[in-house]
Formats: structure tokens, C-alpha cells, sequence
């Protein structure tokens, strides 16, 4: 097992692109070139890495550090200069709850940490990735409240498989399949 590999590079660039994004200013060319490069590349090293049979645990667990790494430093950025209305603030904050619980209800029943990969949880991260790109164009209330309703639903279908559906498969990795979900266990 090769731990550094094309896919492997590709997700290391994603780490590089979102550190540099904490020197750009918020919204500008700069921004958005990293930011673009960096969510292309969190679709392209899953899917290189699928195609070519180079997906490894170490893998990822790099993948999902370079997605921490990349979440938080959009929010760095982008928090201070939007102007969110409270209501919007209190349903980001729920959502974020109820996928916190659904990790702790994972953990206590796997003993690992889990990642839910659905249909609505791809649609949700696609429309988080957009996001920053209709700040110009129309009132962040409007595109939030649509990006937080898809997200809400995604975070329940979430809680649904981590209490009800999970699974072993054969070679004693914790997978659950419903509705086009799959759950793996990552952080063994």
C-alpha cells in the first residue's frame, strides 16, 4: 500500500489551497481561484482513487482531515464579513447539532468514528460548495435558507441510518445501506 499516490497529492493539494485561502481576501479573484481548485480537487481525488483502485484508509482519513481544514477556513473567512440574520445562525447551529449527535450515536455503537455517504449529503456539500459564488448576486438569506432546508433534510436521513440501519459486512467493517446510503467506519 503506497501510502503517497496521485489521489493521495490531490488531497494534500486541497490542504495547500485552503491554507493559502487565509491569505486572500474574502470574495476576491484569489479566493475564488483556491477555493475552485480546492473543491475540484475534493472531487476529483475520491473518484481517481475509485477509478484506479488507489483508495486506502489512510486515504481517507487525509481526505476527511483536508475537508475539516477546508470547512473551517472558509468560515474563518467568510463569517465576519456576512451578514447572517439570527434565525439563519440558530438553524446552522441545529444542523450542526444533530450531525454531532449522529457521530456520537455512531461512535457509541461502532466504536469508531463514521461518515455517512448519501445521494443527500453530495447534493448538500454541492450546494454549500456554490454557496460562496451567489453572495454577489443575490441575498444570502434566500440561498442559505435553501442550502440549510436541503441540509436539515440530509442531517435527518442521517440520523435515521446511524440509529436504525447499520450493518456488518463480512470483513467486520461497519457498513449500513439505505436509500442510496452507505456508512463506513474510517478511523480505526
Amino acid at each position: 500500500m503506497t501510502v503517497l499516490n496521485l489521489p493521495n497529492g490531490i488531497t494534500l493539494f486541497r490542504i495547500l489551497c485552503s491554507l493559502a485561502l487565509l491569505f486572500c481576501k474574502p470574495l476576491s479573484l484569489p479566493f475564488y481561484a483556491l477555493y475552485t481548485a480546492a473543491g475540484l480537487s475534493d472531487i476529483l481525488d475520491g473518484l481517481i482513487a475509485r477509478k484506479t483502485n488507489t483508495a486506502t484508509k489512510f486515504g481517507a482519513k487525509l481526505d476527511t482531515l483536508a475537508d475539516i481544514i477546508f470547512a473551517a477556513v472558509v468560515l474563518i473567512k467568510l463569517l465576519p464579513i456576512l451578514e447572517l440574520p439570527l434565525w439563519l445562525l440558530v438553524w446552522v447551529g441545529v444542523i450542526a447539532l444533530i450531525k454531532l449527535v449522529n457521530i456520537v450515536i455512531g461512535f457509541v455503537r461502532l466504536h469508531t468514528l463514521t461518515a455517512v455517504h448519501s445521494v443527500i449529503n453530495k447534493i448538500t456539500g454541492i450546494l454549500v460548495f456554490v454557496l460562496p459564488f451567489t453572495i454577489q448576486i443575490t441575498d444570502i438569506r434566500y440561498t442559505a435558507a435553501l442550502v440549510c432546508a436541503v441540509a436539515t433534510v440530509a442531517a435527518i436521513t442521517e440520523s435515521r441510518t446511524v440509529i436504525t440501519d447499520f450493518r456488518k459486512k463480512t470483513d467486520g467493517m461497519p457498513v449500513a445501506h439505505i436509500g442510496g446510503s452507505k456508512v463506513e467506519a474510517w478511523w480505526k
